[in-house]
């Protein structure tokens, strides 16, 4: 059985790396893809070198949806609904959204053009784009502000950036993720989970369905296993282990300095998988949020004045 979408692989993901290709279903301004953050994470060092990895944007805030009647309720109300979300994954939330995104195509399309310049510099784009919603509250929902996101990124070419961005073979790769997002595999038309989020497929506005954000799509010569939804890191494990055994290998965690400075901004739930020691780190600068701190690295906050930090 064949999935929909032509796959355009990460630059530098190694041919070497193994069968096993796992597509993530994304989107930069999602809440739940921002609550699996920790999962996807952990999932990535226990395969590293051993998987191909590729983003494909769903694009939860599609052009052409309705603008809401009332802005300032509609906001309030997404508001209440991230945090709600955040209870369940102890994901930060910004402590003030100033409104609902108006498109996920700008931060898309500057995180697709990322992947350009390598899958390092593509993921701390990524990063950088979902914080704008869930840590300072204002979504990159025009080009301007995404670009401005993602500036002092370590490794990123600023300027090439903006015209990758800008241009039609970028557009193009966003328009096949954002058909492919629409081609769910029948295991996700009908989910049966306890799962607060189960990520069965979603019927868009305009009547097609697409993958719930986020779906992990894994898939071998030999087969495939797709996991919907908000699921802990043992529902990815099991998957792997079906598909490859032997092929995931998850990391001690790394000393808490060490952790910092490899992912240069870690939440709470992020930092108790991902590092051991005493917490914070010397230097280590603390962002509050309304659910919790999120933690930089001084580099990091230093490229980032905006971000209301201070030192730990």
């Amino acid at each position: 059985m064949t999935v929909p979408g032509a796959p355009h692989r990460l630059p530098g993901d190694p041919a070497a790396a193994g069968p096993l290709e796992v597509v993530e279903f994304t989107d930069p301004l999602c809440p739940w893809a921002w609550g699996s953050e920790p999962a996807f994470r952990l999932l990535r060092a226990a395969l590293a070198g051993r998987a191909r990895f590729r983003r494909v944007y769903g694009m939860l805030f599609d052009d052409g949806d309705d603008p809401a009647p009332d802005p300032a309720a509609e906001t309030a109300w997404y508001a209440r609904h991230v945090a709600e979300i955040s209870a369940t994954t102890g994901a930060p939330y910004a402590a003030r959204l100033r409104r609902v995104a108006a498109s996920s195509w700008p931060a898309a399309r500057v995180a697709k053009a990322a992947e350009l310049q390598g899958p390092a510099v593509a993921t701390r784009v990524l990063r950088r784009l979902r914080e704008t919603v869930f840590v300072t509250g204002d979504p990159a929902d025009t080009p301007e502000l995404a670009l401005a996101a993602v500036c002092g990124v370590p490794g990123l070419d600023h300027g090439r950036l903006a015209a990758d961005a800008a241009s039609p073979e970028v557009l193009e790769r966003l328009r096949a993720d954002h058909a492919e997002a629409r081609g769910p595999v029948p295991e996700v038309l009908s989910v049966d989970s306890d799962s607060p989020h189960p990520g069965a497929a979603r019927e868009t506005p305009d009547g097609a369905l697409r993958y719930a954000l986020p779906t992990l799509l894994l898939r071998t010569p030999a087969g495939r296993a797709v996991v919907p939804g908000w699921r802990p890191f043992a529902a990815y494990a099991e998957a792997v282990d079906r598909l490859c055994p032997g092929a995931l290998r998850p990391p001690a965690p790394r000393p808490a300095a060490e952790a910092l400075e490899v992912h240069r901004s870690l939440t709470e739930p992020e930092r108790r998988v991902l590092a051991t020691g005493a917490w914070p780190p010397p230097g280590a600068v603390e962002v509050a949020t309304g659910n919790g701190p999120l933690w930089l690295h001084p580099q990091e906050a230093a490229a980032r004045p905006d971000a209301g930090a201070r030192l730990g």
